[in-house]
């Protein structure tokens, strides 16, 4: 995967980014924005890197308040090329993760909202928390404007710590206390066992990289090509981002090593006292020691020891988080507008016949 100066091949880095359309004055004030966030997908960094490598084909907008040429409230759009096209909130739909717009308060949230809701064509934003007060000033504006609706979406899993929490093995009953001790015990037969969690600088950060795409590959996900060494464009993205987020100080790249040699991985950041949990993977040859949940604990205990107030699992809720690590989950809402206009009734019109037709088969079959 590597390259001469020690780039990850397919991989720009993210202080090259001319993608998203705004200038190095909104791009500072973006950053300081980033105070008022409650996701990394908020972030700068994020944008620029999706901007960068997976919608280098798409439409770019950032709809943004301004007050003395200071951003108070940004959102990016992005859509596909077309009349009928609707815009999309950036970002949900390519890495699949929790979107919603960055604002500095309530009014700045209103006013935002008023600019979307003047927009010429319809607006979908698949995965904002239901508590984004995005939803209900939109709902607002939209009123005489268009159409609003709103359904749930996948939630994202989260774990939240207790005050004073600091040994995560005490979350889990007796049984899954065994199960871990036993897979450490059979870790252990296999080698010196150790877990580093790193905070990488631009400098050391594509040698870390590497390493942690190299065991996300021996995987399952390299066997099915769904792993960042079989999708080039994916992991152009996770580079550029991570590597912006460096800047800060806020990456993470764990590992837990058997003998030397890294057997898990997480490619994480931290954010507003969260450890958000971007990429995993084992590999394969040492799944009968769970060296993934080993290392999940370890990163349970570390966040823990550092005062943060929770690890954010992202993705969706699948049964191996469900059953060991948390039923808890952040829930998210599709929201969806249509303007009243031809662009917007044809939305509608269309979306409404697609539904019906997939229901006829239904009713069909009822009768």
């Amino acid at each position: 995967m590597g390259m001469p100066g020690g780039q990850p091949a397919g991989c720009a880095s993210w202080r090259r980014a001319q993608g998203l359309p705004c200038d190095s004055r909104m791009r500072l004030g973006w950053r300081r924005l980033e105070a008022s966030g409650s996701l990394p997908s908020q972030t700068f960094a994020f944008h620029a890197a999706l901007a960068e490598t997976m919608m280098a084909d798409r439409v770019l907008d950032v709809v943004a308040v301004l007050e003395k040429d200071e951003p108070v409230a940004i959102l990016p759009l992005c859509r596909r090329r077309g009349w009928f096209r609707r815009w999309h909130g950036a970002g949900a739909r390519q890495v699949y993760e929790p979107v919603d717009a960055l604002c500095r308060d309530a009014g700045a949230v209103a006013r935002l909202a008023g600019k979307l809701a003047r927009l010429s064509r319809p607006l979908r934003l698949d995965r904002v928390p239901a508590h984004s007060p995005l939803i209900p000033a939109l709902a607002a504006a939209m009123k005489g404007r268009g159409l609003i609706v709103t359904r749930p979406a996948q939630a994202s899993p989260t774990i939240a710590f207790e005050e004073g929490e600091t040994d995560p093995a005490q979350r889990f009953n007796a049984g899954r206390r065994s199960d871990f001790r036993r897979a450490r015990r059979r870790a252990e037969a296999l080698g010196e066992v150790s877990f580093e969690m790193h905070v990488p600088s631009p400098e050391t950060f594509d040698g870390l990289f590497e390493q942690a795409v190299a065991v996300e590959q021996r995987s399952w996900k390299g066997e099915v090509g769904t792993a960042l060494g079989t999708d080039a464009v994916k992991a152009a993205f996770f580079h550029d981002f991570l590597l912006g987020a460096c800047e800060d100080g806020n990456c993470r790249i764990a590992f837990m090593r058997i003998d030397g040699k890294a057997v898990a991985m997480h490619l994480a950041v931290e954010f507003q006292q969260r450890y958000w949990l971007f990429k995993i993977g084992f590999d394969q040859a040492f799944s009968r020691c769970s060296p993934g949940n080993l290392l999940m604990l370890h990163a349970l205990a570390d966040v823990m020891a550092r005062g943060l107030r929770g690890v954010e699992l992202l993705g969706e809720v699948e049964p191996w988080i469900a059953e060991v690590w948390t039923r808890e989950a952040t829930p998210c809402l599709r929201v969806q507008t249509y303007p009243f206009n031809v662009r917007g009734l044809a939305s509608l019109a269309a979306e409404v016949t697609i539904w019906a037709w997939h229901r006829l088969p239904l009713r069909r079959g009822a009768k």
